[in-house]
């Protein structure tokens, strides 16, 4: 005899049929997970929905990392910036983005993200082009504040928008695809950069590294515009969607309202800041990004590592290279396996070692090859978590508010980690690879913790792992 399950807040029903498969009954809708129409619907919300939010995180990776292609370009030395200068206009960035995440995702939750993530884009991408007129500190600094707080809205919403059309068990190596882009951008910076600073230098009477900020945010504009033609919204509202195919989108995501929330604004952000997953989350995500700073950092270790100009820029390339393979291919294990915080687990493990070996060690190759390593390590981590992380909280609005908040104040550790790499330090960076050691290894302890308590907590009661 079959047996029922009746969860009754979401209207679902799960029966365990007799051949030992299950299906959900919402709403009158009988679902099979792994049916042939589940996997076509699945091919078509990948074909809709990732290339293009992966092409506009490549644009929003480049506007926000090309300050340190910038830097080693001939900005420091024209801005005349000391290196607490520099790590103040790393860090203030992050500052207007903890200001504005929490607000931004709440917009999102009751609009339309195919309005919503473009506009930010195409505000950002304007700004970027405006930054030739920057000739001081004070100039520098009120840009990369504003650009927080505009490019605040775009991450945790996309965040929020795949885990309104994916399932737990499918996000692993969709957001781990996504966090590619990333590595693109890293890699195809450089080699942009490089061509950039150095063929335009002086071109109608403006800088290199200005003429690095103007063309990519054009791009960006470029992207963002297309974007506004082929983002969906949610999985009711999308118009390349049939009936039949909506009835099954939200059926097989089992989490009730997908279109909206009975939690006013106020009562979602109380119900976050009450949700002690949120707080724990919010301290991991830290963490992981404090070490991440290290990215921003990559062109001032190569010069430090013997590499100079050009080369400097290029020597970048193959850090991301080898972090995409790696991160992806894990991604895909962490689906197969679910086992997503026994992935980032071993990920900041191997962290810990490889940037142990850069500290220690003099040889430069054996340090070139251990930080690109260590950069594989960061870049498994942090999609994995999210992954894990966008799974454990109920509901749109108050999913929505605590994405905001971890991210946000996740981000904030970029303020404090910007100070890991002054110039004095120079060219073993001692300091800066003993505290990202530290770091990485306390989130393999914090995952651990946190996988224990919460193993088997998730969003409609659904185990999470």
């Amino acid at each position: 005899m079959n047996n029922v399950d009746i969860d009754e807040k979401h209207d679902i029903q799960h029966v365990e049929l007799e051949n030992g498969s299950t299906k959900l009954e919402s709403g009158g809708y009988n679902y099979v997970p792994g049916s042939d129409d589940e996997k076509r619907l699945v091919r078509k919300i990948d074909r809709h929905l990732l290339p293009m939010l992966w092409l506009m995180y490549v644009f929003n990776y480049l506007d926000r990392t090309n300050i340190g292609n910038a830097k080693v370009g001939g900005m420091e030395k024209d801005l005349h910036l000391t290196s607490s200068q520099y790590s103040l206009v790393l860090s203030i960035f992050f500052v207007g983005y903890l200001l504005n995440e929490v607000p931004c995702n709440m917009i999102l939750s009751r609009s339309k993200p195919s309005i919503f993530l473009p506009t930010v884009m195409v505000l950002w991408g304007g700004m970027s082009v405006g930054a030739k007129g920057i000739n001081s500190l004070g100039g520098m600094v009120a840009f990369r504040m504003v650009l927080g707080l505009v490019e605040a809205g775009f991450f945790p919403g996309v965040m929020l928008l795949l885990s309104c059309w994916y399932k737990p068990a499918e996000l692993s190596k969709r957001i781990a695809l996504f966090y590619t882009a990333s590595l693109v951008s890293g890699a195809f910076g450089g080699l942009l950069a490089g061509g950039i600073i150095q063929g335009m230098e002086g071109l109608g009477n403006t800088r290199g590294w200005k003429w690095l900020f103007i063309i990519e945010g054009s791009l960006t504009v470029v992207i963002a515009i297309a974007a506004y033609f082929v983002l969906p919204n949610y999985p009711t509202t999308t118009k390349w969607l049939s009936e039949a195919e909506k009835e099954l989108a939200v059926a097989r995501l089992a989490v009730g309202h997908e279109e909206g929330s009975d939690m006013t604004h106020g009562e979602a952000f109380m119900a976050a800041l009450k949700d002690p997953k949120t707080w724990v989350f919010m301290l991991i995500y830290n963490v992981l990004n404090s070490v991440g700073t290290i990215s921003y950092f990559f062109p001032t270790l190569m010069s430090g590592l013997g590499y100079k100009g050009r080369t400097a820029q290029f020597m970048t390339v193959p850090i991301y290279v080898v972090a995409l393979v790696i991160s992806v291919a894990n991604g895909w294990n962490a689906d197969r396996t679910g086992q997503k915080a026994y992935t980032v687990l071993g990920a900041c493990c191997c962290g810990v070692i490889s940037f142990i070996i850069c500290a220690t060690v003099h040889n430069n190759a054996v340090r070139y090859t251990f930080i690109c390593f260590g950069g594989a390590a960061i870049w498994t981590s942090v999609p994995i978590f999210l992954s894990w992380m966008v799974t454990m909280f109920q509901g749109r609005e108050s999913r929505a508010i605590s994405i905001a908040i971890i991210n946000g104040f996740g981000n904030l550790a970029s303020v404090y980690g910007s100070f890991f790499w002054p110039a004095k330090d120079a060219p073993r960076y001692v300091k800066g690879f003993s505290i990202t050691t530290s770091l990485i290894g306390l989130a393999a302890v914090l995952v651990a913790l946190t996988k224990w308590k919460y193993q088997d907590k998730g969003f409609a009661g659904i185990p999470r792992r």
